[in-house]
């Protein structure tokens, strides 16, 4: 183990580009950043990026891609629960950030390094999840995390960062940034407070599109799988999604919540397709699953999400929501259309074979096939009687 190597997670904007200098200057470690990509840049950006961490004076800069596992560990789960939480945020960088951790972690193993550091601030949830994690993964490294020590606020790290030579742009610097595979958050002064909303500006995809669009989307197995008849892996069409709803300016909220640390909290974010794919495959489902199907993956699908916000990626009962989940998906196949407009979406309809309204029993509020009128009154009858018990039992009630 080398005593002066810190492996430290990079995104290059603010915070990170602080622990840089402070880790070299306050610290005299040898930085190694790593950058773990989600799915949220493109090689140009990485590069970028990487030219900005050797900048800032890192001994190495590594680019960890960890797209396609991101999405095969946890991202596949979140569609397959319509996971939403408080019913509105798709977990975009709650689920982002256990598998950064998972893979800055190992690095940190496979390099040696004595200390992992990462730039987050004493008053939110990543906190608890890179650290939960580095402790589970990488036990003997210790843990140095500059900007929730010192209790910085982003004009402090600013200054620090001009006195060492490094000019920051403010009016970018405003907002916190953090864009992955699922979505993108936005953090700001807004969002620290419960009556102000992010301005226009302060979302990274305008609005563009001004028209409508039809889109069809393909599920296989619960997973998408095409759009608009083109085959595309999940991940491809995820991201193909995104360009084609980002520029509706669809997906874009404030989340309100409940942080691991015990506060409430509050974020932007946009998220086109996971908005629109959580929805699609939640309607493909309500055609193709059963009554008891749907209610089981609602109880399970929000404590799977839950857990994920919450650190808690390792509890052994997630592997075993895991299976009931993905067991749930063998007939969730088919086709969805919608329509795109500024700032929203319409479901349209689907199409399956496995659809249950396609059933020849009957059809609802028309016509039925497969009983009459006297079964349906003998069964009504049957319904009522533990009602009625209760009822003469308690004529006061």
């Amino acid at each position: 183990m080398n005593h002066n190597k810190v492996v430290l997670a990079f995104s290059g904007g603010l915070d990170t580009s602080y622990c840089v200098k402070y880790l070299i200057n306050e610290k005299q470690l040898d930085v190694y950043s790593a950058i773990v990509n989600t799915g949220g840049f493109s090689v140009e950006e990485l590069k970028e990026i990487e030219a900005k961490a050797k900048n800032l004076g890192v001994t190495e800069h590594a680019t960890l891609e960890e797209t396609e596992t991101y999405y095969q560990h946890i991202v596949k789960y979140l569609i397959f629960g319509n996971v939403l939480k408080n019913n509105t945020y798709p977990l975009s960088v709650s689920a982002e950030r256990i598998h950064q951790a998972i893979a800055i972690a190992q690095y940190a193993k496979k390099i040696g390094a004595k200390y992992i550091a990462h730039g987050s601030t004493g008053a939110g949830n990543d906190q608890v999840r890179f650290d939960l994690v580095f402790q589970l993964i990488a036990p003997d490294t210790e843990i140095i995390t500059p900007i929730r020590d010192q209790q910085l606020s982003r004009k402090e790290e600013i200054e620090y960062l001009a006195q060492n030579g490094v000019a920051v742009d403010w009016e970018k610097a405003k907002y916190s940034i953090n864009k992955g595979l699922w979505g993108t958050s936005v953090g700001g002064a807004e969002t620290l407070t419960s009556n102000q909303t992010l301005p226009d500006s302060a979302y990274p995809s305008p609005l563009v599109s001004t028209g409508t669009e039809k889109i069809t989307l393909t599920f296989e197995k619960g997973e998408i799988c095409g759009i608009n008849g083109t085959k595309l892996s999940p991940v491809a069409a995820i991201q193909l999604l995104e360009s084609i709803a980002n520029k509706y300016a669809i997906g874009r909220d404030m989340h309100v919540g409940d942080t691991i640390i015990g506060i409430k909290g509050r974020v932007g974010f946009e998220a086109a397709a996971a908005s629109i794919i959580i929805k699609a495959h939640h309607t493909l489902e309500k055609h193709t699953l059963s009554k008891w199907q749907l209610h089981w993956k609602e109880q399970l699908g929000n404590w799977y999400g839950m857990f994920i916000h919450d650190a808690q990626y390792f509890e052994p009962s997630m592997r075993d929501i895991e299976t009931f989940l993905s067991s749930t998906q063998q007939n969730v196949s088919g086709d969805v259309m919608i329509e795109l407009h500024p700032y929203r979406f319409i479901i349209e309809g689907i199409e399956s074979p496995h659809d249950l309204m396609n059933s020849s029993f009957g059809e609802y509020g028309e016509i039925n096939k497969n009983w009459s009128g006297d079964d349906v009154k003998g069964f009504t009858k049957i319904m009522a009687n533990a009602m009625q018990i209760f009822n003469h039992v308690n004529p006061d009630k």
